[in-house]
């Protein structure tokens, strides 16, 4: 057996070097293959006729008419615009050529040289520039929105209203896991209620999801997370939601109460504290939000700052960023630098509301008296160079901000999830902070001047960084999972368009031009053509007769018999 197996091993070991040996010659292979045809080729000329082929294929060139030509050039060009749109529906579907994939991925190998590496294949197939070969993972990672909006009362409306869907499948399938995983735990099946709720999480239609949490609630009417279901999902109006919210509290703070005690007493009893704990939070952040949509904003306020004083482990849900939004609708700017100074640090994870909000405030001390002409003239002052600085920061976080705040692009309603750095967490930010940049008057204007700026900083995004990480590579195709088809997506670098997508629009136009030609002076273009294919024929006709002259075909003969 061991011997079989070494014997495997070692004709592995073989097959590999030799595989390596014709890979590193096979460039020089192809020079001798093409020297061996050749002369070959010129040796047996006298048999394969190759003077009289060539004189009958001038003849046959010289009896060619107009029609000919007119059909060849029209063929080449219907050709050659197909390839073109082939080319281009697949660079806008997988961002990269498929004649250079195919080249690379295949051809490349088998000419001589390296084999496509894992790091290649990937959101971003090709960019223009090398890709950084590791990413980290927090870059690509998908996060909950904390400004989502409530399904029932504002995504169906939008629904309702224009006919389309403003959620994809992909973002409701990661509200469902999250669902899952706040609002149940291992001890659900010894409850009647919650073992209903367990499986309404799991339901795809909205109308099941709803059904089963009526069915919850006749088996227990203090059943916490139904009300939520009911609340996101139900509820046609903030208002209905708000008191579904407030029944699912009143409920799930007795329920906190309860397990909080019976915490110690085994994991089970752990894990149910730790769901009713999610649910509590879950409640009051929701009421929070409802008390915000309905302009009771102090009261906003007042919710979140006694959630994060009553859990204050709770950055990674991002309260704070609900809180920020609140204050900026209050224009309480000195209480939004307090938060700010608090989580806008080193240590924790950035996002577009913390970058995006610092450089609001320090635009707001210089906006209304820049004038970029004045600028020009006199140079930034500190504070303005101050305020260019944070736009450049929140720039090279998220690029694609800008032109949602600047309306060069229109907006769509934000999806329950958002990928940081990426188009969908711009669009979030953006649906609920416009407002409040042009409440600030010259803000804009600021951000107008200045914001393409950052780009010169940042000559290869994908490679380098200045204050972050570099741009991850896999934004685009997760934002389009993300956000609706109707969207177009931010895509950040911009996409250099393959040469063989300008190598095959170039052959289009050509041929369709000769086309024309052909069609519209048949007679002139006939005589050009006969005159450059002639003309192409003639250096090989004279090279033959040299070599003749030189080296007649008895020679040849002799030469072999030796």
């Amino acid at each position: 057996m061991a011997d079989s197996d070494n014997s495997g091993f070692s004709s592995t070991t073989l097959l590999s070097r030799l595989r390596g040996w014709v890979s590193r010659c096979w460039a020089y292979a192809w020079v001798f293959f093409m020297v061996i045809s050749l002369v070959t080729l010129y040796h047996f000329r006298v048999p394969l006729r190759l003077y009289e082929n060539l004189a009958s294929v001038v003849v046959f060139i010289n009896t060619l008419t107009p029609k000919f030509y007119v059909a060849l050039t029209g063929t080449s060009s219907v050709i050659s615009g197909l390839i073109l749109v082939f080319e281009w529906c697949y660079f806008k579907k997988y961002g990269t050529s498929f004649i250079e994939q195919v080249s690379v991925n295949h051809l490349r190998p088998l000419m001589g040289g390296n084999e496509p590496t894992s790091s290649s294949v990937g959101f971003f197939p090709s960019i223009g520039e090398n890709e950084p070969s590791r990413q980290p993972l927090s870059d690509c990672k998908v996060w909950r929105n904390p400004l989502n909006l409530f399904r029932g009362a504002e995504y169906n409306r939008y629904t309702w209203v224009t006919g389309r869907e403003p959620l994809t499948y992909y973002d409701m399938n990661l509200s469902a896991q999250d669902h899952q995983t706040f609002f149940t735990c291992d001890t659900d099946s010894l409850r009647p209620s919650d073992a209903v709720m367990q499986k309404a999480w799991r339901e795809r239609s909205p109308q099941a999801r709803i059904k089963a949490a009526y069915q919850a609630l006749n088996v227990y009417n203090d059943c916490a997370t139904a009300y939520i279901l009911l609340a996101e999902e139900e509820a046609t109006t903030i208002s209905d939601a708000e008191n579904f919210f407030q029944q699912a509290l009143k409920a799930g703070e007795s329920a906190y109460r309860k397990s909080q005690q019976q915490q110690h007493l085994s994991t089970q009893h752990e894990a149910q504290h730790r769901r009713d704990t999610n649910v509590l939070i879950y409640a009051k952040r929701r009421l929070a939000i409802c008390a915000r949509r309905l302009g009771r904003v102090k009261e906003a306020v007042k919710i979140m700052r006694d959630l994060m004083k009553e859990f204050p482990l709770l950055s990674m849900v991002k309260i704070h960023e609900n809180l920020l939004e609140a204050l900026l609708e209050l224009q309480a700017y000195a209480d939004v630098q307090a938060v700010l100074a608090k989580y806008d640090d080193i240590s924790l994870p950035k996002s577009a509301t913390i970058c995006y909000t610092a450089a609001l405030l320090k635009a707001r001390a210089v906006s209304e008296r820049f004038s970029p002409e004045s600028a020009s003239r006199r140079g930034l002052s500190t504070a303005e160079m101050n305020a260019v600085e944070a736009i450049h920061r929140a720039v090279e976080f998220n690029p694609h901000v800008p032109k949602y705040l600047l309306e060069m692009k229109s907006l769509v309603m934000p999806p329950e999830h958002i990928l940081k750095r990426g188009d969908s967490e711009a669009v979030a930010y953006a649906f609920f902070h416009l407002q409040h940049w042009k409440r600030v008057e010259g803000a804009l204007n600021l951000m107008h001047c200045t914001w393409e700026g950052t780009f010169r900083i940042l000559p290869y995004p994908l490679e380098k960084g200045h204050l972050f990480y570099p741009y991850p590579g896999c934004t685009e195709n997760v934002d389009r999972e993300l956000l609706p088809a109707f969207h177009d997506v931010s895509v950040y670098p911009k996409k250099e368009l393959p040469f063989f997508i300008h190598f095959t629009a170039g052959l289009c136009s050509f041929t369709a031009m000769l086309s024309l030609l052909t069609h519209q002076f048949p007679e002139l273009m006939g005589v050009f053509a006969k005159t450059f294919l002639v003309t192409l024929l003639t250096p090989l006709s004279f090279i033959f007769e040299k070599i003749e002259s030189i080296m007649p075909y008895n020679f040849w003969n002799q030469l072999t018999r030796l």
